[in-house]
């Protein structure tokens, strides 16, 4: 099968007009085959999660409040929108393409807008009104990653650490929907020249055929992608052990009990105050009950 579809121009250049819509069906067989695998692998193979005992109890170290926020009104709103704006476009753009007729064209538009709208606010919230590296992957996270790899394989390695706000697996699923979700936004923003609405000047000769083609397979390249992550997030959201992270995408807390159970106070300071520091170590040489070298 073709990834991509192309076509003559009337100069009789060979240009990229689309993907091929069998991928649609690839990328949701591929986010089924995720849910199976995972769902079994949880079940009959992984081992309970274990983490690296801390220096000292938490509880001895920060106060933990009973309720920990986790995700601001502003927030837990974007990310609704967001998702709501995704799954229109998602179910407009591929349910024509496997045979669900209806106009779609306008309700597709005005889904891509609200999306590009909600990205930008998000870039400027998460820079200037949130913790903005707390989401990215950090050298502990790495290192952590390759730890439960090893021991994953049966190979000796030291246990990880607990989370920081987000698991490592967050993070990376925030990256993939960080480069799709660009992809589809500036290719959609650009190919709204392309059709009639209430605030754009219609301009299909606004670049080249090569160049609107690329466009057009880039967009719906990551289109595809998303229906793979969009599925394997609402798995990961309905599981049971995830629960409690859904909820917090609704409430905007998390239980004491989880917090202490999956994430370290030091990479999440939750109590809003400075880490203590830490206690000084003794010297022989400096130590009354030892003496004095």
């Amino acid at each position: 099968m073709r990834i991509i579809q192309w076509a003559t121009d009337p100069w009789g250049q060979s240009v990229p007009i689309h993907i091929a819509w069998g991928l649609i069906w690839v990328a949701a067989i591929a986010g089924l085959a995720f849910l199976i695998f995972h769902a079994i692998w949880i079940r009959y193979i992984a081992k309970p999660e274990e983490f690296a005992d801390a220096p000292r109890p938490a509880s001895a170290r920060y106060a933990i409040p009973a309720k920990i926020k986790r995700h601001s009104l502003t927030a837990r709103v974007f990310h609704w929108v967001m998702a709501a704006s995704m799954l229109v476009l998602l179910f407009t753009a591929f349910l024509p393409k496997v045979g669900v007729r209806f106009d779609w064209i306008t309700y597709h538009w005005i889904a891509g807008l609200v999306l590009i709208a909600s990205i930008i606010f998000h870039i400027f919230h998460a820079t200037f009104a949130m913790d903005f590296w707390s989401i990215w992957p950090d050298r502990i996270d790495i290192r952590d990653a390759k730890n439960r790899a090893l021991i994953m394989l049966g190979k000796p390695a030291p246990l990880p650490r607990k989370f920081g706000k987000y698991p490592f697996e967050n993070k990376m699923y925030h990256l993939a929907i960080v480069f799709a979700g660009l992809a589809v936004a500036c290719t959609g923003g650009f190919m709204l020249f392309r059709i009639h609405t209430p605030f754009l000047t219609r301009n299909p000769y606004l670049f080249s055929d090569m160049t609107w083609g690329m466009m057009y397979v880039l967009h719906g390249l990551a289109g595809v992608g998303l229906i793979t992550l969009v599925t394997v997030h609402i798995y990961f959201a309905l599981r049971p052990e995830k629960l409690v992270i859904t909820k917090s995408m609704i409430t905007g807390t998390l239980d004491r009990e989880h917090f202490l159970e999956q994430h370290d106070p030091e990479r999440w300071n939750v109590s809003g105050d400075p880490p203590p520091a830490p206690a000084p170590i003794k010297s022989p040489m400096t130590d009354p009950e030892r003496g004095t070298a």
